[in-house]
């Protein structure tokens, strides 16, 4: 496969899907009659907790890495990421069977960590800022020679994570909306591609805390705005928009809503109580927005992508 030069098109992100099926699962689309009857709406949730390192990571990071040429895959892979990113570049090098290294911030969860770990990466840790996440990266990069793999802002990342979108289409009769979480928005814009190309008429909403509200002011306004702050609980939310995505989000998108942090943790107990499957706090931002937005989204189809299931269970946020 060729590396995706621009935007992904719909026979990119076909391609795409066929050559990383083996590598991947196939995710159950799983609903709830007891959130239905809660929402007013029917919700069709894409489980991508049960993905391979437990997120959608996988689906981008091993569609870039297929798509490098054979040298440049031998000199191995590299990427920062809090967490589930990483995790899918390390799974992704091991079974490619080359070195990955992996810049990771002190604060990241343990779990992620020792998940990063266990798939074979070489960690260097940084401090939690992007500045220091990108310096430290570029010092790993230029030593090791390994091919730095985006989390997001990367198109051939973006046409992996479509796939999700187009797996959740092919589950489900016509949907009125698709709604994502967005962080750096590699999801949210691949599911938008998706979307746009199978289905014109559904809805395409993206969800954040607002505690980190870049994608919503950036679209608000048409240019490209910045955290500053990155106090939420949903840490896999917490980077900004990158260009390539931001470009897609504004051209595609139809709304992106905002909720609390007490939306976030309602709302990803919910899902654990009624159920009975883990998500992390992330996956629960779309359906938060859901709950605080009754009269908007009642009687709709709603297809909601759920984005990882990674919990540090020491540290459930309805315990405290």
């Amino acid at each position: 496969m060729q590396s995706i030069e621009t935007v992904p098109s719909w026979e990119d992100i076909r391609e795409s899907h066929d050559a990383i099926q083996s590598m991947i699962h196939r995710t159950p689309t799983l609903t709830s009659s007891s959130l239905n009857a809660m929402s007013g709406a029917d919700l069709f949730f894409k489980c991508e907790n049960f993905q391979k390192i437990g997120a959608f990571k996988m689906r981008g990071a091993i569609n870039a890495a297929l798509r490098l040429a054979p040298e440049a895959q031998q000199k191995g892979l590299a990427t920062h990421s809090s967490g589930n990113h990483a995790q899918a570049v390390a799974l992704s090098a091991k079974t490619l069977g080359v070195p990955a290294y992996i810049v990771m911030p002190e604060d990241a969860p343990k779990i992620k960590i020792a998940a990063t770990k266990g798939y074979g990466a070489n960690i260097t840790f940084c401090q939690p800022t992007i500045t220091s996440r990108t310096e430290t990266l570029e010092k790993v990069v230029e030593k090791v020679g390994a091919t730095f793999i985006h989390p997001f802002n990367d198109y051939n990342v973006i046409a992996g994570q479509a796939t999700a979108a187009k797996e959740l289409f092919e589950d489900t009769d016509e949907l009125d909306i698709i709604m994502t979480p967005i962080g750096g928005g590699g999801l949210f814009c691949g599911t938008a591609l998706t979307s746009r190309y199978l289905s014109p008429k559904t809805k395409i909403i993206g969800t954040e805390p607002l505690e980190v509200d870049d994608a919503f002011r950036s679209f608000k306004s048409g240019a490209i705005a910045t955290n500053e702050t990155i106090d939420t609980i949903a840490d896999g939310l917490r980077t900004n928009l990158g260009e390539k995505t931001f470009d897609i989000l504004y051209r595609f998108a139809d709304d992106v809503l905002t909720v609390t942090e007490e939306a976030i943790v309602s709302a990803m107990k919910l899902v654990w109580e009624r159920m009975k499957i883990i998500i992390e706090p992330s996956s629960a931002v779309p359906i938060a927005a859901v709950f605080s937005n009754p009269d908007r989204f009642y009687g709709k189809k709603i297809g909601i992508v759920i984005t990882g299931g990674n919990v540090d269970l020491t540290k459930l946020p309805f315990l405290n």
